[in-house]
């Protein structure tokens, strides 16, 4: 029998934005994978190589192994949701590859910094067509294929505003879009719900930066992919359903 065949008694998730050990998507896949889920992680090489932490091609490798030694089935695919053309796609492959979906985790981004006066039109417009349409054509291309059992999204979102403009900006287009989702697609029996981290340290942080935001948090440290892994699983699971149409922040304490 194919290791990769469709397993009916498994639920299965798409995660996008999961290319990196140390990132959020690798960290909800861990999870998902324990709570006996099977997986779809999409990832962009060529975003992580224009950021600075550099692209590593087997980080992909040792989490699917990481994960299949769990007992998940696990799928990997390349996506440049940059490309309107690609959201379908991706969801018709994991479809496929996979069979129906009953989750979908949006934790891809497009995030480099800049503020009102020194934003390109083309790094805005690079930031809304990752971050909002591609997020808005992928929830519903997963509505399209759910089944009568509906399923859950969680889209991870931020408050950030000042100085990093065409992020937070599409960030906030996103918040609306799953919130509209959670109403119109709650007939499919779908929830949708828009998850806010806060500041979690996958590499892009100085130290500098660490320090001072690690200062902000009641807790006395920051939050990790596990953290943000631990809401997301019950958002996705058949206890977490009820919850829908939310804007949850899950950042510790820092937001208070």
């Amino acid at each position: 029998m194919d290791s990769l065949a469709p397993n009916p008694a498994r639920p299965v998730a798409l995660i996008t934005g999961a290319g990196r050990l140390a990132g959020i998507g690798a960290g909800i896949a861990r999870q998902l994978a324990a709570d006996g889920w099977d997986l779809v992680l999409s990832y962009w090489q060529d975003y992580d190589e224009r950021m600075p932490w550099g692209s590593e091609p087997e980080d992909l490798v040792r989490l699917t192994a990481e994960l299949e030694a769990i007992g998940a089935r696990v799928h990997v695919l390349s996506a440049d949701l940059q490309d309107p053309g690609v959201p379908d796609r991706l969801v018709g492959e994991a479809v496929t590859l996979a069979g129906a979906l009953q989750g979908l985790v949006l934790s891809h981004a497009e995030s480099v910094d800049s503020g009102v006066l020194d934003t390109s039109l083309e790094s805005f417009e690079r930031h809304f067509a990752v971050n909002t349409r591609a997020s808005w054509q992928l929830i519903a291309a997963f509505a399209r294929q759910a089944t009568d059992d509906g399923g859950a999204i969680v889209a991870l979102t931020s408050d950030h505003t000042a100085f990093n403009l065409p992020y937070g900006a599409s960030k906030g287009a996103l918040d609306r879009i799953v919130i509209a989702a959670a109403r119109e697609l709650g007939p499919r029996n779908i929830s949708a719900n828009v998850l806010n981290p806060g500041p979690i340290d996958t590499g892009w942080m100085s130290d500098e930066v660490r320090d001072a935001l690690t200062a902000q948090q009641p807790g006395g440290r920051l939050g990790t992919p596990a953290d943000v892994a631990g809401t997301v699983a019950f958002l996705l699971s058949p206890a977490g359903r009820w919850v829908s149409g939310q804007l949850i922040k899950s950042d510790g304490g820092f937001s208070a």
